[in-house]
C-alpha cells in the first residue's frame, strides 16, 4: 500500500494497533505496553498518530464490505425509587447507564 510508504514500523504492526484501538477501545499506553510484551518498542504518541492518520482510511475501505446496519438496539428499562426519589435506569447488554 502506498499509504504506508517510508514508515519505520511494519504495516502489520501499524494495522494491528489501529484495529485494536478502534475495535476494543484499548488506551494508547496499554497498546504500547502490549506491543512491548511482543518485542516491539513503540511510543503511545506514535500509536495516537497512527490512529489519527490511518483509521479514517481503513474505515472507508472496510465499510462497503460490511452488511447494512440496523438503526435500532434493545434496552431494558427499570424504574428505581430510593429514599422517595425515583429514577429510571437503562441497561444495555452488560453496561448499565443511569
Amino acid at each position: 500500500m502506498s499509504l504506508f510508504k517510508r514508515r519505520r514500523f511494519p504495516v502489520e504492526i501499524i494495522l494491528l494497533c489501529v484495529r485494536w484501538y478502534c475495535k476494543y477501545g484499548i488506551s494508547y499506553r496499554d497498546l504500547a505496553e502490549m506491543m512491548s510484551e511482543r518485542g516491539v518498542s513503540v511510543n503511545p504518541s506514535t500509536i495516537f498518530r497512527w490512529v489519527q492518520r490511518y483509521a479514517p482510511e481503513i474505515e472507508k475501505r472496510v465499510r462497503p464490505n460490511q452488511g447494512p446496519r440496523s438503526g435500532s438496539w434493545r434496552v431494558d428499562e427499570t424504574y428505581v425509587r430510593v429514599g422517595g426519589a425515583g429514577d429510571t435506569c437503562f441497561e444495555r447488554s452488560t453496561n448499565t447507564v443511569v
